[in-house]
């Protein structure tokens, strides 16, 4: 099959106007068949182009070769060669202040960088600034420190400032038990002992607390005795009974008798004056003794028993009185 031949296939065309389109058919034209007037009818191109001519591949050109405006349609445009650099200006644009009547355009103004008489970035008041705010910085760090103390000392600052409302509200204490009003125990003095056994009174050695420097003399024999009636005892207990007396220089002692009962020790009258033999105006002094009372009235007797040095070295009676245990007798 060559151009232009459609071969055996190709089917025949109608006679007459009967086929439109016979005009494009060989035997249709010599059938008398006609194309539109005008050029291609019914949008077919005109005789000028045969539908089935060949061409190359990848030709795009139209049927017809129309022309819209300079440029044939299907015609490749040539790509730009040459790329218009970033930032060039287009040689074909025309700024609006060029343009005929355009407005000028003022440059902008900037203003510089330092913000004064175009000197650089005032980095003096910056430097000014960042000292201010570190020492700002460092004073409260310091007060924090001073009177907050931190999380480690925070309780010692406490502890040491003014309470707080709910620590400065103490319950209330428990009443505690008033002391004991003080006791005052009995005390006597040689005229108001019960004299037995050959004592007697006297007052010739000075240096007796007595009124009017009144003693118990005769004190120096066996059987010689004195007794106290003590009343007010307020409990039963042990108690120090006291006595005020004189030696010779020499030591002495003498049996205890409560209530008619024996202490178990004697009363010691020792020279604890240091008084020179003889000397009885230098040998006055004191002692005391346990002695165990009751409740209320007890009977205290000084005796001069077989077994005293009383009864060969003597001693005179000035004063006695009690104390509660573990208290001074002065």
């Amino acid at each position: 099959m060559t151009p232009g031949n459609n071969g055996e296939n190709t089917p025949s065309a109608p006679q007459g106007d009967d086929d439109p389109f016979g005009y494009l058919y060989e035997d249709g034209q010599a059938a008398g068949a006609t194309p539109p007037s005008g050029g291609g009818g019914y949008g077919y191109p005109g005789p000028r182009s045969s539908y089935n001519q060949v061409r190359a591949v990848g030709d795009r050109r139209s049927y017809g070769q129309q022309t819209y405006g300079q440029q044939t349609y299907g015609q490749q445009v040539p790509q730009q060669t040459q790329q218009q650099a970033y930032g060039q200006p287009n040689a074909h644009y025309t700024a609006p202040e060029a343009q005929p009547g355009g407005a000028p355009v003022a440059s902008p103004q900037y203003a510089p960088a330092g913000g004064g008489r175009g000197r650089g970035p005032n980095t003096k008041g910056l430097l000014i600034a960042a000292i201010a705010v570190v020492a700002v910085v460092a004073i409260g760090i310091g007060a924090a420190m001073l009177f907050g103390g931190g999380d480690d000392k925070k309780d010692e600052a406490d502890a040491g400032g003014k309470p707080s409302q709910a620590e400065s509200v103490k319950p209330s204490e428990k009443p505690t038990k008033k002391p004991d009003k003080k006791v005052v125990l009995p005390e006597t003095d040689a005229k108001a002992l019960k004299l037995e056994g050959g004592t007697t009174t006297a007052s010739d050695v000075k240096g007796a607390k007595a009124a009017g420097g009144v003693y118990v003399a005769g004190f120096d024999k066996v059987g010689a005795q004195v007794t106290w009636t003590v009343n007010g005892i307020p409990k039963a207990g042990s108690y120090k009974l006291w006595v005020n007396y004189g030696v010779p220089g020499k030591d002495s002692n003498a049996t205890i008798l409560v209530n008619g009962n024996k202490q178990t020790r004697p009363l010691n009258m020792e020279n604890f004056s240091g008084a020179e033999e003889g000397d009885w105006e230098k040998g006055w002094t004191r002692t005391w003794a346990l002695v165990q009372l009751t409740k209320g009235t007890n009977t205290v007797t000084l005796s001069c028993a077989q077994s005293d040095l009383c009864g060969t070295t003597g001693a005179n009676i000035d004063q006695m009185w009690l104390k509660e245990t573990g208290s001074a007798g002065s």
